[in-house]
Formats: structure tokens, C-alpha cells, sequence
């Protein structure tokens, strides 16, 4: 490995039909399975790689906003990060992810709400998942002084 270069390594182990388990050493197990969308009978309470890439990317940007707002003095009050990942064809003609949309929603305290609008673009700009991947990313920002947030979201509760 070169100097700044980190390793990640997870195991995934079949379990049975078209079950799997993740294992990272030191951490909880992940089951994950193909989603209801490819699978008919498949559990939607378990999660999906589809899941999980949106989770990666929303959580990636979501602790480089905590990151950053640390190192920056930002007061966060409230951060919520919301994404949507979605599968068709390709232009390459592969079936794959062709976009993936996010929505951030920061509450901070009045005065400081340009100083979380930037920090955001910082992030999104620096956050390693979404600068590894080769799909489309739009990202909205709502950005609140205290008492004044309303989270809304891209899914359904």
C-alpha cells in the first residue's frame, strides 16, 4: 500500500437462497439479500446492496459535514441526510445506478446559515463515496437557523 492509502475489508458469506451476511471484523453483521424489486418473496425488511449504496453515500456526506463543521466551529443544531438512488439503463447500456439525489437539511444558529451552505458544498465536494462514484449526484440543501427547521424527505416514512 502507498502512504495514504487505507484498507477496508469486509467478508460476505452466503447463508441460504439469496442471503447473505457482512462481516467486518469488530463490528455487527449486515444481512443483506436482493431487494423485492428483483426478487419476488424477498424480505423487504432486510437490506439491499441498493440500500446500502445509498446509505454509504448519504452517511459519507453526512459525517464530512460533522467533520468539517467540527474543524470549522460551525454550530450544528440539527443535520439530516436524505438520499435516493436510482436504477435503469445505462448509457453505456449496462442496468445500473443513473443518479443518485440527496437532500440536507442543517440547522444551525442565526447568523451562520451561508457559513453551513458552504460547508455543505465543502463536503459534497471532499466526501470519498461520492468522489469514487460514476453516476449522477444532485444535492439539495436546506439550511435553518434554530427553531426554524422542517425536515422534509425524499422517502416516504
Amino acid at each position: 500500500m502507498r502512504a495514504k492509502e487505507y484498507a477496508f475489508p469486509v467478508s460476505v458469506e452466503w447463508e441460504n437462497g439469496r442471503l447473505v451476511c457482512v462481516h467486518v471484523d469488530g463490528k455487527s453483521e449486515v444481512t443483506v439479500t436482493s431487494p423485492p424489486e428483483f426478487n419476488r418473496g424477498a424480505d423487504p425488511s432486510v437490506w439491499s446492496p441498493e440500500d446500502l449504496f445509498g446509505a454509504a453515500a448519504a452517511s459519507c456526506l453526512a459525517v464530512t459535514i460533522t467533520g468539517l463543521a467540527e474543524r470549522e466551529g460551525l454550530p450544528l443544531r440539527s443535520l439530516a441526510v436524505d438520499a435516493v438512488g436510482t436504477v435503469g439503463r445505462r448509457d453505456d447500456g449496462n442496468f445500473g445506478f443513473v443518479r443518485l439525489e440527496q437532500h440536507v437539511a442543517v440547522e444551525t444558529d442565526p447568523g451562520e446559515e451561508e457559513h453551513a451552505r458552504a460547508l455543505v458544498e465543502k463536503a459534497e465536494a471532499s466526501c470519498l463515496v461520492r468522489v469514487s462514484l460514476d453516476v449522477d449526484v444532485e444535492t439539495s440543501v436546506e439550511v435553518s437557523a434554530l427553531g426554524r427547521f422542517a425536515r422534509p424527505r425524499l422517502v416516504d416514512a
